[in-house]
């Protein structure tokens, strides 16, 4: 969240230091006032780029004090700030499906399956659990560039987010021998399969948008 405040005119702001017990505390007290579908909504919203996501959520926990049943807040679509809430989690939620489909992996020198990507939204959390129950037995890492951040894996164990490291780019860069075979023949079935008497740009950026491209291999120049 830091850094991502924008600042109101005769409004003081103190900086509140993180504390996951804290953090514990709230969630418990949302899930419970709240329920499960309004804590969802609020947590992807948090998720969310947009600069006044902290003032909408906040609103909106205030609002569910004031209807007769707060687990029915994301209900009340007519108050703005719920609507906002509403629009941001699902923005996540749809961006972070689309990497689900778009993620391509790249087998480093070392082994491990390696993909960048660019999102918006911080979706790495959200797609955690599908990497992980679909590579349960690989060690794979997703860096996002946007927001400096690293989804780590190890075989047969528990992911986790990593912050505040840099990436190495030499070592991101060494694929192995394997990958650079594999990546051309993926590229030529890509292109063999393509008949160019029926491409349809708009409809292709329809499906795939272009922001996505350059860190798909189908895309890539690198071998």
């Amino acid at each position: 969240m830091k850094g991502k405040l924008q600042q109101q005119l005769f409004c003081q702001y103190k900086t509140v230091d993180e504390n996951e017990g804290k953090a514990a505390r709230l969630q418990r007290m949302i899930k419970k006032y709240l329920g499960n579908h309004a804590y969802r909504a609020v947590f992807y919203a948090l998720l969310s780029d947009e600069p006044e996501k902290g003032t909408a959520v906040f609103r909106t926990i205030q609002e569910a004090r004031r209807i007769p049943d707060s687990r029915k807040i994301m209900d009340h679509l007519g108050n703005p700030d719920v609507a906002e809430v509403f629009a941001m989690s699902r923005s996540v939620a749809n961006e972070a499906h689309l990497y689900e489909e778009f993620i391509r992996f790249r087998e480093l020198a070392d082994g491990i399956l390696f993909s960048e990507i660019t999102p918006k939204s911080q979706v790495l959390v959200c797609i955690a659990d599908h990497f992980a129950d679909r590579f349960p037995l690989e060690n794979w890492v997703i860096y996002d560039k946007t927001h400096k951040m690293f989804l780590l894996h190890r075989k047969q164990a528990e992911w986790a987010l990593v912050t505040g490291t840099p990436l190495n780019r030499r070592t991101a860069d060494r694929i192995s021998e394997s990958e650079k075979t594999y990546s051309e023949l993926w590229k030529e079935f890509f292109e063999s399969i393509s008949i160019s008497e029926r491409e349809n740009p708009v409809y292709q950026r329809t499906h795939l948008p272009l922001r996505y491209r350059n860190d798909m291999t189908e895309f890539s120049d690198q071998t």
